[in-house]
């Protein structure tokens, strides 16, 4: 998969600021198409436009249908997000993480669309929008106050299919920390027994008790890593 192939789309969304925050959560994450279930001058565009930042074009590239079932006419793939469980909601519900792996061997072609639906902020996806997406993805939260903003659960659904993709592509992805080779680790574990500072007490030399089981630590590592 390839980040050009997602979109997201937004059902009947009531508020133009949350508009523009969706729009900046989705350029932070590289996901550059967005529909509306809506009319486009519904909406106030200089809010949007105060709340997107720099992501404004998305606003402006935005595409808008009459229905869901037509704005998800190319798409592939079909995710429909979900607080709520339920007999009438999706029998099949996985987190974002579990979604961002079942895609992550989808074609990357760009005419193979991947959708995430989102619906009104009030009430969510209806029973019958759901039942036009192929799988409901859900958003863990808490029991006392589970309702996210909408452009908060656009952020962590686009974040986490930001995240699989740039894992696919070649480590492009920082992990927040580099990986220490077998070789890098071996000459600093060199350095710091060379370094090591000994105490005499009488005739007998003794080793700090932490800066063994350090060393000891270094060494369980390497072999860890050598399997």
């Amino acid at each position: 998969m390839n980040k050009n192939q997602f979109c997201v789309i937004l059902c009947h969304p009531d508020e133009s600021q949350n508009i523009g925050s969706v729009c900046r959560a989705m350029a932070n994450n590289d996901i550059q198409e967005l529909r509306i279930i809506g009319t486009k001058a519904d909406y106030n565009e200089e809010k949007i436009r105060i709340l997107s930042i720099h992501a404004f074009h998305l606003w402006e590239n935005a595409k808008f249908y009459d229905t869901l079932q037509q704005a998800i006419s190319d798409c592939s793939i079909v995710a429909g997000t979900t607080r709520r469980r339920g007999k009438k909601r999706k029998e099949f519900l996985v987190f974002p993480e579990e979604f961002a792996k079942i895609i992550g061997n989808f074609p990357a072609s760009e005419d193979s669309k991947i959708a995430v639906v989102f619906g009104n902020e009030r009430t969510g996806l209806t029973d019958d929008e759901l039942e036009l997406c192929t799988i409901g993805v859900n958003i863990p939260s808490s029991q006392d106050f589970g309702s996210l903003n909408l452009s908060h659960a656009v952020q962590i659904i686009c974040y986490t299919i930001f995240r699989q993709i740039s894992l696919q592509e070649e480590n492009k992805f920082s992990t927040g920390y580099s990986p220490i080779n077998i070789e890098r680790l071996d000459k600093t574990v060199s350095v710091i027994a060379f370094n090591t500072v000994f105490t005499t007490t009488g005739s007998k030399s003794t080793i700090s008790i932490s800066l063994l089981l350090f060393l000891l630590t270094i060494s369980y590592v390497m072999i860890i890593c050598r399997k």
